[in-house]
């Protein structure tokens, strides 16, 4: 496989399970360094990627912490000079009716699934402008146009980060940097699994036009293909990854 990522280095929010540690491997085989932020411990993810050869630490970060977001800034730079390729792929999906959720329960999905995308922004934009080259990339959802019940809070943050990575494009391209969105369907991981009766990967699947279920694999390609100099010219934009979900 080329290395179109040799030389970089890309930090992956969410990267000690399911889609972020797919995303860690992936980004690792194309030759970046991985930094792993993430609450839980990604021990597994760290040896995954150093079995392809690659350069990986971990750093516990809460999101919702400044002080963390921070304290994980210090060590990208510390450790491999800069972040290079942001991937905010970390994101909580609590499922409760509208009339139930709590404005703390509301405040908890923004704060974890796009305010943290604005503090990330802000701690690693000064050095990809001043490289001359950048990837942002957000991990949102096809809920934002889905009308899924017992989402709302979640559906309105994914469609937060697509509005945001729109401006954001619009603003940071003159300086080699470029702003995407991954919209993922539904994708079986250990979270999902745990979380969602087996009824609802069976209807997803037959509301797509590919009639399997998303794996964590299936974001890789394009995550790389947006994260390298192939994508070039691409930004502002949003790769739905749904397996054509509601198009039949």
């Amino acid at each position: 496989m080329e290395r179109r990522l040799q030389g970089k280095t890309a930090v992956v929010t969410g990267g000690a399970n399911g889609i972020g540690r797919a995303c860690c491997e992936r980004l690792a085989v194309e030759g970046a360094d991985i930094v792993i932020a993430d609450i839980a411990a990604a021990d597994e993810t760290v040896m995954d990627v150093k079995r392809t050869g690659g350069k990986a630490v971990a750093q516990r970060c809460d999101l919702s912490s400044l002080e963390d977001v921070a304290r994980l800034r210090e060590r990208v730079d510390a450790s491999f000079g800069g972040c290079d390729v942001l991937v905010h792929n970390a994101g909580i999906y609590p499922n409760t009716p509208f009339e139930e959720i709590t404005f703390d329960e509301w405040r908890k999905v923004m704060t974890v699934n796009i305010d943290s995308m604005f503090h990330l922004t802000k701690a690693f934009l000064p050095n990809m402008k001043s490289k001359g080259w950048g990837r942002i990339i957000a991990m949102s959802s096809t809920v934002f146009h889905s009308g899924i019940p017992g989402y709302c809070h979640y559906s309105a943050s994914k469609a937060g980060l697509i509005g945001f990575m729109r401006s954001l494009a619009s603003e940071v391209g003159q300086f080699g940097i470029t702003a995407n969105a991954i919209a993922p369907g539904l994708v079986r991981t250990g979270t999902t699994e745990a979380r969602l009766e087996t009824q609802w990967f069976d209807q997803t699947v037959e509301q797509q036009a590919i009639k399997r279920t998303g794996e964590p694999a299936d974001l890789v390609g394009p995550l790389a293909f947006i994260a390298s100099n192939d994508a070039a010219f691409v930004t502002g934009q949003t790769l739905l990854v749904d397996g054509g979900w509601r198009f039949v």
